[in-house]
Order: structure tokens, then sequence, then C-alpha cells
């Protein structure tokens, strides 16, 4: 029943010279910024309509469950099993100490280092408030926080405008712009996310999805 639906959905699309669209959720703290690369191509080269939406992690799941979302894009947990998606490894984020204010920061800064000053964090039932917290769980203790904002766009801003920092993944801060280069430094010990790509196996449009998670995957291993 699958490939029946999938090839009526495809003769559809091919009798009406409709572009098929994706709908792609990504995790906020991901940054949907970096979906831009993707979008240009695939409606340039495939004829493929890339519709991004940006949520946090229980949105994506549910959407993604119930049909709203065709992908999602989404930093995972090592514990975590997700039995109803395939998963895909997409990328590796190195996460950096951006603190454009804070004079202290060289090339690397140390996590005891970085408990002396406040963090810019995300509200407290925030996925990535528990990925943080699994990096600081080597000093035992976390920062003072500076802050709880929403996304990784506003705690940037903030980070700019007053003494915190906070760990953001370096791609963002590098596909943001040269003013935010200088601003951040690596951390040490290192810390790095695990990004995937989660669909669904039986969507019927598999074969386009298929072919937007293989030029993904094929684009960062190109950029890494």
């Amino acid at each position: 029943m699958p490939e029946l639906v999938e090839t009526i959905y495809e003769f559809q699309q091919k009798s009406s010279e409709k572009a098929i669209e994706l709908k792609v959720g990504v995790l906020t703290s991901l940054g949907d910024i970096l979906m831009n690369q993707y979008v240009t191509y695939f409606q340039k080269n495939k004829n493929i309509l890339i519709t991004v939406y940006s949520m946090e992690k229980n949105e994506l799941i549910h959407s993604l469950n119930s049909g709203k979302i065709d992908i999602a894009s989404s930093f995972l947990s090592d514990d975590e099993t997700l039995e109803n998606f395939e998963k895909v490894l997409f990328r590796m984020d190195k996460m950096v100490y951006y603190a454009p204010n804070i004079t202290e920061i060289c090339n690397t800064i140390s996590i005891k280092t970085i408990l002396n000053f406040p963090l810019v964090k995300y509200p407290p039932d925030n996925f990535m408030n528990k990925m943080i917290d699994q990096y600081f769980n080597i000093a035992g203790k976390v920062p003072v926080v500076a802050a709880q904002l929403p996304s990784p766009y506003a705690i940037i801003q903030y980070c700019k405008k007053n003494t915190a920092g906070a760990l953001i993944a370096e791609r963002l801060l590098n596909t943001l712009g040269d003013s935010y280069e200088h601003g951040y430094c690596n951390i040490d010990p290192s810390y790095t996310m695990k990004a995937f790509l989660l669909y669904k196996k039986e969507n019927p449009k598999y074969r386009a999805i298929k072919l937007f998670i293989d030029y993904v995957v094929k684009l960062n291993k190109n950029n890494s």
C-alpha cells in the first residue's frame, strides 16, 4: 500500500507539474538559518519546495508523528531512542563559548574559567538545557544564570550587550557572519552535539525525502 500511495502521489505531481513540497521542522537551537542553502539548491535544481518550520523538541516529534512535517532536524542525546522514525546523523556540531564582552577569553577557555562568569541558557523546560547541563556535569556545578532566552539568536544578542557567555554551535556563529567570529573561543574539554535528520519511511514523499537527506549528508561531509 505505501508503494501505491507513493506512485499515485508522484503521478499527481508530474501531471500538475507542481513542485513537491517537503516540510522540514528544525530545532530552534540548531539554527533554521542553516537551512537556507538547502532551500535554494532544491528550488533551483530538483523542483522541490522546502518549507521550513522552527520548533522546539517536543513539537518536532509530535509534528513528525502527525504528518505536519516530513523531516525533522534536531540534536539528539546519546541515550535517546525514537523507534517510530528513521534517523540519519548528518553533522557533529562543535560547541564554543560565545562571550564578546568577556576579555578573559582567548583561543581556548577551560570549563573552570567558564564557571566564573554568568551563563545565558534556554528556558528550564527546553531540551537544550539538558544538553548544556550535561556538559557542566563534568565540573559538578553550573555557572550563575544570567538570562533564559528562547533562541540562539536572542542568546547571541544578549551576550553582545552584556558581560555573559553562552555555549553556541560554532557553525551557526560562522553562518551569521564575520561580526560574530571574533567573539568566541574553544572550550576545554571540548563538546560536540550530534545533529540528526528524522523521517518516516512510509511517507509517500519518501523518494524526495531520501534525495534531500542524501544531499544534506553529502554537503556537510564535504564541509566538515
